[in-house]
């Protein structure tokens, strides 16, 4: 019974020992994985990141015939590039994951615009349905003119745990 013991012990070692050998020996310069050998595999990203298919300039699609993820294809009437980010008191900037202000007050005929400044996309959508944007790249802005009085709360649909109000006064 020991000795059959001893020789299952002496397979799993030697197994291990085979599947180490074969791993170092695969990863190592002189194996398959070199980049020196033509055959093997090459991941090419977009330049300056190391997430495949995210082009963090806007500069375009990543990859061929794909769409880019930086930006939406096309542009609706209440979205504005980023290079006419408005600024100012009716403005609400996405940062950190939060609206900021959360909380803001306007007047009734008031325009106000959202700005994503994080990396990620973000939305905003009323709770009560009244407005929504489509998902905003970096940079992207999405307004909403307000045309009566009321609390409006909205969040983000993608992080929900995202939320704001505008306070709309006649």
């Amino acid at each position: 019974m020991t000795s059959t013991r001893s020789r299952r012990r002496a397979v799993v070692a030697l197994t291990a020992a085979a599947a180490a050998l074969l791993t170092v020996s695969a990863c190592s310069s002189g194996g398959g994985g070199s980049a020196t050998n033509p055959a093997s595999p090459t991941f090419v990203f977009a330049s300056g990141t190391d997430t495949p298919g995210v082009v963090p300039d806007g500069g375009g699609p990543a990859m061929p015939g794909m769409p880019s993820m930086s930006a939406p294809a096309t542009t609706p009437a209440s979205a504005t590039s980023p290079g006419n980010v408005p600024a100012g008191p009716n403005a609400v900037s996405i940062t950190n994951f939060a609206f900021a202000p959360a909380s803001l007050t306007v007047h009734v005929g008031t325009t106000v615009t959202w700005t994503n400044k994080d990396e990620e996309p973000h939305t905003v959508a009323a709770d009560d349905g009244s407005f929504r944007s489509q998902g905003l790249g970096t940079n992207s802005t999405y307004t909403f003119t307000f045309t009566k009085a009321g609390t409006f709360a909205y969040i983000c649909t993608i992080h929900p745990f995202m939320h704001g109000t505008v306070v709309v006064t006649p």
